[in-house]
């Protein structure tokens, strides 16, 4: 008896180990499953917060840009505008731009109204399959970003001027409605999508919308009062080119994270190797840019000119946003300095048609979107320009016509801009009353 019970023991000793490795190689099994699911979530939840920080970019960027009596306005929109955009974009985009198919429109206009959705609490490992390539919560965080940092864009341009809450009234509906609608006609697998449209991270999908609607809004909203006296352009400096500057090294940081992420997987050695690439290119377009508007205004006005430089840096950003992946260093280095070219050479025309854009977003965000979009036939053999054309005629006309007659509406029931003498005295005591400056109110 004593005998058996000690062979018994043994056999059991013995068969541990080989328990202890059919549980672990049944964990690494689960693991490997789970692995992409895991890793992409990551991506887009650390991607997603270096978009968040780009809002503090914008921000910074516009307190630096606009006069001393305006800045507390301008910290006042963008942060309510993240906010607003935060809420619209779960009630309504998120479902407007993702309709997975169902579409009342065929690729035009999805059948899903309603707020997002995420996945329950706890989800088991074998769940991973059903959600998707990532959860839904990292998924939609990432997007909510891409989209408040359209409404950023527009802030921007009608700076020192408009009002506050017709200027909010109409980020609700560019956020909820404008932006999820065309970038589902990309992004949600519609009619661009099918036509072989490329924007890999948004040129056209969210910079241009956003320097369209911006565009839209000066000419409808006019320039600031002495802008343009005599056919002169009048300068009028920003109140703290630091703030600019570190405005504009946050929004750089940031679009490691907008490109990045944009690759959509790190679940292989293949994503992550693409993902590195286009950080790499996404820099180098950033350099290349800011170098350009260096070069550029050191010929042109004898003297470099900061705020063209850090708009240079930008413009190379945007310019490689819709291709950062297959561009060499090189060819994403020139394709950056041809955007900082177009910011030096646009700004003069820009003024010259009276159009007041006050931190220079047009230039850099539509016309460097344009640009950008059409660049990536130079290095995605996928590409047509054709249809690359196609897709920004098409975007252009929807958000320009949706943003005019938004703007449009507002200015007939509560009127745009702000009166003659409160736009003197400035925007941080007429519409806020507080400064961000009170030591120097003069500004």
């Amino acid at each position: 008896m004593k005998l058996t019970k000690t062979l018994v023991s043994a056999a059991a000793l013995l068969a541990l180990p080989t328990l202890g490795f059919a549980q672990e190689a049944e964990a690494a099994a689960e693991a490997v499953d789970t692995f992409p699911f895991i890793m992409t979530s990551v991506l887009f939840l650390v991607g997603g917060f270096l978009v968040f920080w780009m809002a503090a970019g914008f921000a910074m960027l516009e307190a630096g840009l606009v006069r001393s009596k305006n800045v507390t306005m301008q910290l006042t929109k963008n942060v309510a505008l993240f906010s607003l955009a935060s809420i619209f974009y779960y009630l309504i985009g998120y479902n407007l731009m993702y309709p997975l198919g169902d579409w009342s429109i065929d690729g035009v206009l999805t059948n899903v109204w309603g707020p997002g959705v995420l996945e329950a609490v706890g989800v088991a490992p074998a769940d991973a399959d059903d959600i998707g390539y990532a959860s839904t919560g990292s998924d939609f965080f990432f997007q909510l970003m891409f989209c408040a940092a359209t409404a950023s864009i527009v802030s921007g341009t009608m700076a020192e001027r408009v009002k506050l809450w017709p200027f909010l009234i109409f980020t609700v509906i560019l956020t909820s409605i404008i932006y999820p609608l065309q970038a589902s006609w990309k992004w949600g697998g519609g009619f661009l999508d099918e036509a072989g449209f490329l924007d890999f991270a948004g040129s056209t999908v969210v910079h241009s919308v956003g320097g369209w609607a911006a565009l839209t809004g000066a000419l409808i909203l006019g320039p600031r009062i002495g802008k343009y006296k005599d056919g002169r352009v009048i300068p009028m400096p920003g109140s703290n080119l630091a703030l600019a500057t570190l405005g504009t090294f946050i929004l750089w940081l940031g679009w490691f994270g907008f490109n990045g992420g944009s690759q959509l997987a790190m679940g292989t050695v293949g994503d992550v190797a693409d993902i590195s690439r286009i950080f790499s290119n996404t820099n180098a377009a950033a350099a290349g840019g800011a170098v350009a508007a260096l070069l550029l205004t050191q010929l042109m006005y004898k003297k470099p000119d900061l705020t063209m430089i850090l708009n240079g840096a930008l413009a190379g950003l945007v310019s490689i946003t819709a291709e950062p992946l297959f561009p060499t260093l090189g060819l994403a280095t020139i394709i950056g300095m041809i955007g900082g070219a177009i910011v030096v050479f646009t700004v003069p025309v820009l003024d010259k048609l009276k159009i007041d854009d006050v931190v220079g977003a047009i230039p850099v965000h539509l016309i460097c979107g344009i640009w950008g979009t059409i660049a990536v036939v130079l290095s995605n053999p996928d590409a047509s320009l054709a249809t690359q054309l196609y897709g920004i005629v098409v975007v252009g006309i929807f958000t320009v016509v949706a943003s005019a007659v938004v703007w449009f509406i507002l200015n007939m029931i509560m009127g745009l801009r702000v009166s003659e003498e409160d736009e003197i005295n400035g925007l941080d005591m007429a519409e806020l009353g507080m400064e961000a400056y009170p030591e120097f109110s003069k500004g």
